[in-house]
C-alpha cells in the first residue's frame, strides 16, 4: 500500500480566532468525501481549541505549531502535550526552521519535543533542512543527517513509524525561492537512506516526508509527481482558502 499523501497548513502568528475560525470552516467543507489524502491545519495556540471545535467530525486533522515534552510544571510559556491534545489537537510540528533559527532550538531540545508529543499519543511532524550557507558549503546532506538521526535519538522501531519528516530548505522559506522538484526529490531519497540506515528499509519506505518551502497552487503539481515527496508543508498560501484548496486537490 502507498503512503497517503499529507497537505499541512502551517498559519504560524497569523489569525484572530474569529479568522482562523471562518477559514477551519472553509478548509473543511472543500474536503469532505476525501479519502485519497489527509489534511491537517496548525492554528496559533490562542485559536487551536476553536478551530479543533469548527472542523470536528470533519476529515481536517490540527495541529500544535509547537509542542512542549512534560505533562504539566514550571515552564512559562511552554504548551504541554496534554493541554494540545485536550484542546483537539491529533498532532504536533517539531523543529520548524523559526524555531531553530529565531529561537535558538537544538537537535537535542528538538527531540525532547518530538519524544513528548509521542508520550501521549500525538504524531510529531519533524521538520529539518539546511540554511543557504550550508547548501553552497556543500553540507546539505551532512545537515539533514544530524537532523534526522538527532531528532529521533532515543525513539523506538514502533515509535518512529507514527512520525510525519518535514524536508523545509531554510532559504526557501518565505522568500519566494522553491527548490527545484529535481533538488527537493534528491533531498527526500537521502532522507529514506538515512531513516533505513537508523531503521529499516520498510519503516523507511513506509514514513511520509512533506515538502515546505514557498509552496504554491502553480507548484504543487510538479512537486507531488516526485516518487518520495508525499505532502506538503504550506505557509502563506494556508492563509488562503482558494489557495490552500487548490493545493489539497493536487493533480499528479
Amino acid at each position: 500500500m502507498g503512503r497517503r499523501p499529507l497537505i499541512a497548513g502551517n498559519w504560524k502568528m497569523h489569525l484572530t480566532v474569529d479568522e482562523a475560525v471562518r477559514l477551519a470552516t472553509a478548509v473543511s467543507a472543500s474536503c469532505w468525501g476525501m479519502n485519497d489524502r489527509e489534511v491537517m491545519i496548525a492554528p496559533p495556540f490562542t485559536a487551536l481549541a476553536a478551530v479543533a471545535a469548527a472542523v470536528r467530525n470533519t476529515p481536517v486533522l490540527v495541529a500544535g505549531q509547537n509542542v512542549a515534552w512534560e505533562k504539566e510544571g514550571a515552564f512559562t510559556g511552554e504548551v504541554s502535550p496534554v493541554m494540545l491534545k485536550d484542546a483537539g489537537a491529533a498532532m504536533a510540528i517539531v523543529g520548524h526552521s523559526e524555531r531553530r533559527q529565531i529561537f535558538g532550538e537544538s537537535n537535542q531540545l528538538v527531540n525532547r519535543r518530538l519524544r513528548g508529543a509521542l508520550q501521549f499519543d500525538l504524531v510529531p511532524v519533524l521538520c529539518v533542512g539546511e540554511t543557504l550557507a550550508e547548501r553552497e558549503e556543500g553540507k546539505t546532506f551532512r545537515v539533514l543527517e544530524e537532523q534526522v538521526r538527532q531528532g529521533l535519538a532515543n525513539v523506538s522501531f514502533d515509535a518512529a513509524c507514527r512520525v510525519v519528516i518535514a524536508y523545509e530548505p531554510v532559504w526557501a522559506i518565505g522568500t519566494g525561492r522553491t527548490a527545484t522538484r529535481e533538488q527537493a526529490q534528491e533531498a527526500h531519497a537521502f532522507i529514506r537512506e538515512v531513516l533505513a540506515g537508523a531503521y529499516e528499509k520498510n519503516l523507511a519506505e513506509a514514513i511520509r516526508i512533506l515538502y515546505g518551502g514557498s509552496v504554491k497552487p502553480e507548484n504543487i503539481d510538479s512537486l507531488m509527481a516526485e516518487p518520495d515527496i508525499d505532502g506538503a508543508l504550506v505557509g502563506g498560501a494556508a492563509l488562503q482558502s482558494e489557495s490552500f484548496d487548490r493545493i489539497v486537490h493536487f493533480c499528479t
